[in-house]
């Protein structure tokens, strides 16, 4: 059996990974729009190799409830220098109507090899992971409108926020007297979440920004706990 040395297994990773720049989704995440029949997602593959695309929808970390939606094409060959559209269409589901529901969309891509038998090659493929925001179609406005909304609360290391919004906010920050809090992600619609704080932060001011249906950075927001 050959042994492959840490070294050469890194020089190889590099190597690979410097042959393919993977493909380039188009966008951070997909706002559904309740009112409309479909959303898109554009796929680029800027490389010279092709990749098999495969994209599916779940649920998140569980994974048990099938998704409410589905894509088209779920699998397909994307040459290189070429690009595709993912179609998203809800499939049934009862979902809320006064508030947002949060899926995830997965698009696997992987590269094609040539067959080579005098040349080692490492064969790496590539998982992207967005959030699928489905928004009802008589929901009015955006997160940032309502991000003022937001009621922060501190016990002892920890931060909570509560979000009384029928829309998810996905934090681009969150600082406690000027220290970023770490490991901040997301406060569902009329629900709460909580965050560690570091040792030492004593100062009751909170600040955040909240990423836009775009993926753009909102501006700050300024509370006191």
């Amino acid at each position: 059996m050959k042994i492959v040395s840490g070294a050469l297994f890194l020089s190889l990773l590099l190597a690979t990974a410097s042959t393919y720049a993977g493909v380039v989704v188009g966008g951070t995440r997909v706002i559904y729009d309740g009112g409309k029949k479909e959303s898109s997602l554009s796929v680029n593959n800027p490389d010279n190799v092709s990749y098999l695309i495969q994209s599916w929808i779940d649920t998140g970390e569980n994974g048990t409830e099938k998704a409410p939606f589905m894509v088209t094409p779920p699998l397909f060959r994307l040459d290189g220098s070429k690009s595709n559209v993912l179609r998203i269409v809800r499939a049934g589901g009862n979902l809320a109507t006064d508030r947002e529901s949060l899926y995830w969309m997965n698009i696997k891509a992987i590269p094609s090899v040539e067959q080579d038998n005098s040349k080692n090659t490492l064969q790496i493929a590539v998982k992207t992971r967005i959030k699928l925001i489905y928004r009802p179609q008589g929901l009015k406005g955006v997160p940032e409108e309502s991000a003022e909304k937001l009621v922060w609360k501190r016990n002892g290391n920890s931060l909570s926020v509560t979000n009384p919004t029928p829309f998810y906010m996905n934090f681009q920050e969150v600082k406690v007297g000027g220290k970023e809090v770490a490991d901040v992600t997301y406060v569902a619609p009329q629900s709460s979440a909580t965050f560690k704080l570091l040792s030492g932060v004593t100062a009751g001011t909170v600040t955040w920004k909240i990423i836009s249906d775009f993926g753009g950075i909102g501006e700050e927001h300024r509370a006191a706990l």
